[in-house]
């Protein structure tokens, strides 16, 4: 099930991130060697962030993955809605990246590794089922065989009634691969929903929320 809902200016809020300093920087960089694994040349705003944590169940979720946590402005946010009795870690595959997120966020784990290898990092800290997963990888970017390696390894690990956001950029959405990734979605998940798009972000964005099976 697929649902949109309306676009919203006042509830976005200010598109500046707060990143360690030399992060935005740094961001900047990767995306310019690595457009297809940054997606975007600014980190994701504020408001962007609150769409995509707020709407987990976060009193029930235990275990939690992060893929690609950037400079670590999700990360922060997760860290400040966990139970305290969850599991987190997060994945990220450049070195610089990985390290300013551990530097914005010293309590967690950051793995340089590939959302693929999900279901062994699993293991390695100790989440027997995952209930949540953000991500913040530039989907639309990806070929074809990546983002079905990396949906089944999401699936692999989601446990039944998991939750799933990913965000995607306007621009991305009208390109083949944004148009194929959102019918992976719908074909993997029971639910998919859009939340409003978040303007004031650098591009503008919006939220898929998906639940398994």
């Amino acid at each position: 099930m697929t649902s949109e809902s309306s676009p919203s200016l006042s509830q976005d809020t200010p598109d500046c991130p707060e990143v360690p300093r030399g992060g935005a920087w740094t961001f900047v960089k990767n995306f310019a060697r690595n457009p297809n694994q940054v997606g975007s040349v600014w980190p994701s705003s504020p408001g962007l962030v609150k769409r995509m944590v707020e709407w987990f169940d976060w009193e029930n979720a235990r275990g939690v993955v992060e893929f690609g946590p950037g400079t670590g402005v999700f990360t922060e946010a997760i860290q400040n809605h966990l139970h305290e009795d969850a599991k987190f870690f997060a994945i990220e595959r450049s070195p610089e990246l990985a390290a300013i997120t551990r530097a914005r966020c010293p309590q967690v784990n950051v793995v340089e590794d590939s959302a693929e290898s999900v279901a062994d990092l699993c293991r390695d800290n100790q989440i027997d089922q995952v209930h949540a997963i953000i991500c913040g990888l530039p989907w639309a970017s990806f070929p074809d065989s990546l983002q079905t390696s990396i949906l089944e390894a999401t699936l692999d690990v989601l446990a039944p009634g998991g939750q799933f956001a990913t965000f995607a950029y306007w621009q991305g959405v009208v390109l083949p691969a944004g148009q194929r990734f959102s019918k992976k979605l719908r074909g993997a998940f029971t639910e998919v929903h859009r939340s409003p798009t978040v303007w004031r972000n650098m591009p503008p964005a919006f939220v898929y929320r998906c639940v398994k099976r």
